[in-house]
Order: C-alpha cells, then structure tokens, then sequence
C-alpha cells in the first residue's frame, strides 16, 4: 500500500469515526435539553463528515490536500466554543479533535496547529476549575499531545525509511537504477526550463571479469561498496550516484557543461587508477559522458548517449574517458 492509499484509508476512517462521536454527543445533549451543545456537536459532526467526503475526493493527491488544515481548524474552533459554553468539559471536546490532527495532517503542521489549541484549552481548564481537578486535567492534555506528537514522528520516521530503501542501493550505498531514470528526467526538465546543463557520466570497471576471478565472487561486493565510496568523496554536492550492478555507475551532474564534465570525468579516472585497492592493487575504470542538449526531452536518450560513450572508451582500450556529443564525437 502507498502513503497516499494509507493517508486516505487513515483520514476517512478518522473522520468517520469522529462524525459518529459527535452525533452520538448532539443527540445525547439534545435528549437533555442543551440545545447550545447540541448544534456545536452537530455542527462538528458535519464537519468531519464533510472532511471524510474531502478525503475521498482528492484521494490521488492525498499529501498536497490543503482542505485538511482549513477543516481541523474549524472543528478546534467549535471545540473551543463548546469549551467556553460547557465550563469544565472544554478538554472532553478537544481531546478526540487533537489525535485527529495528528492523524491527518503532516507532523510540522499538526505541531502548529495543536499546541496554540492546547495552551488555550489548558488556560480554560485553569480558569474553569478548581486547581485539584485542573492540574490533572492539563497533564493528561500535555500527555496525549506529546503521545501523538510522537507517533506522528515516528511514522514520519518509518516511511523516510521505507522511501530510501527503496531508492538507496544496500550494497553501497548509492542510488539505485530505478531511481536514475526519475531523477535523470527531472533534471532534464529542469535543463529546459532554466536553460542551465546537465552532464551524465557512465563507468564502468575495466577487467572487471579477471579481478572476479582473482578476488571470487564474494569478494566483489566490497569492491564496489568501497569504490562507491571513493566516489563519494570526489563529486561535488548536488551531484548523484547510482550502482547499476555488475561494476557499473552513474553520475548526473546538475549545472554542469560540457567542459565540466570531461574535467570531472578525467578526475575520477585518474583518481581511481592512482589509488591502492586491497587485494586487487591497481584498478582502471572507462568512462563515457554526455551533456544535455536542445532535442533532448527523455531521459533514456541522454543516458544511451552515455551508454554509448562509455563503450566506445572501451574499444579504445580502457582506462580512457570519451565524450559523446551526440552528432559528433570529439576525443
């Protein structure tokens, strides 16, 4: 299930359940005769009910709903008015209405929303009621604002998670492939728009087979976790990295021209070739760049141009960065 089915699935049901709370409480306090109350539950009742409608109409872009903030903001606002028109069960009206922005809402704009709302409900309380019944009263409202606060964090947490699992390579710690197309096609509609370069840089180990052999195959891993992190340290920030498997990565580089590129390709080759490996001594890699152009508006273009240079560096004997300017070809 995405965060946004599980955000929908969350809100409807928080709503819903909200919407009979409230019309359970109109009706109980209409059977005793406190009208007041009774249309401010109403009134919070079609709220959430009207919120759960939202919900499902804008299912498909659940997290950028701004309809949200403005419906909790009104249902504190009846609470609080319950709150001054029941002295002493302001809290029982906030409560519910505070786990439910926690529920819907993301963590930074719930904060903001709740705890102005908590520091008046508590104020309430204080004023309304002997200190021996408000006191707990207010801890248990700083209880359950913090409670929520905190398992809204940690979902926020858990699903950060969840997102660079599935775009982080565990091997080493690199982008992921199926990351790099997104990425490469955002970066060229970026190019379009401000008209600013982009440069892609395809290596790929050479000998790879024969340093298998030598070093077995269980051994592999660690090479390239290490060269990943040899590559770290050498782009600039901005810059991406993506392990494609068997030996090979890429490198977008945003803002980067031609020169740029091969200036930064000749870097990487060189720096590689000149340092110690561990059991393997001294390792080359071939590089192929490319820079964005005009006609460019895919992503797969620019990275099979990438591709080709990189193959064409290797023809050409290895340990050797070639440049693909896509209708001509300069060394």
């Amino acid at each position: 299930m995405t965060e946004t089915r599980l955000r929908t699935l969350t809100s409807v049901l928080a709503y819903g359940l909200s919407a009979a709370v409230f019309a359970m409480l109109a009706l109980q306090n209409l059977r005793y005769g406190f009208y007041t109350l009774c249309y401010l539950a109403a009134g919070l009742s079609a709220i959430s009910l009207g919120s759960c409608v939202y919900t499902l109409w804008v299912s498909r872009y659940q997290l950028r709903a701004r309809g949200h903030l403005v419906a909790l903001i009104l249902l504190h606002g009846f609470a609080l008015t319950g709150a001054m028109s029941a002295p002493g069960n302001g809290i029982f009206w906030s409560l519910p209405i505070l786990v439910l922005t926690y529920l819907v809402l993301p963590l930074r704009q719930a904060l903001k929303v709740t705890l102005p709302v908590a520091v008046l409900v508590a104020m309430l309380v204080a004023w309304q009621l002997p200190a021996s019944e408000s006191l707990p009263a207010i801890a248990a409202l700083a209880t359950l604002v913090a409670s929520a606060g905190l398992a809204s964090w940690h979902y926020d947490h858990m699903a950060q998670s969840a997102e660079d699992l599935a775009i982080i390579d565990p091997l080493t710690g690199a982008h992921n492939a199926r990351f790099l197309d997104e990425t490469l096609q955002k970066e060229i509609s970026r190019a379009r728009a401000t008209t600013h370069p982009v440069s892609v840089l395809m290596m790929d180990i050479d000998h790879r087979g024969q340093i298998s052999e030598m070093l077995g195959d269980g051994q592999m891993p660690h090479l390239y976790r290490r060269l990943a992190e040899h590559l770290f340290t050498l782009i600039r920030a901005g810059d991406t990295l993506y392990f494609l498997g068997e030996g090979r990565f890429c490198l977008i580089l945003p803002f980067t021209p031609e020169e740029g590129a091969r200036v930064t390709a000749e870097r990487i080759r060189r720096s590689i070739a000149e340092a110690g490996w561990p059991q393997v001594g001294r390792m080359t890699v071939s590089i192929g760049a490319t820079t964005h152009i005009s006609q460019d508006s895919l992503g797969e273009r620019l990275r099979q141009r990438a591709t080709d240079a990189l193959e064409e560096a290797c023809r050409r004997g290895q340990d050797h960065v070639w440049f693909n300017a896509d209708a001509h070809q300069v060394t």
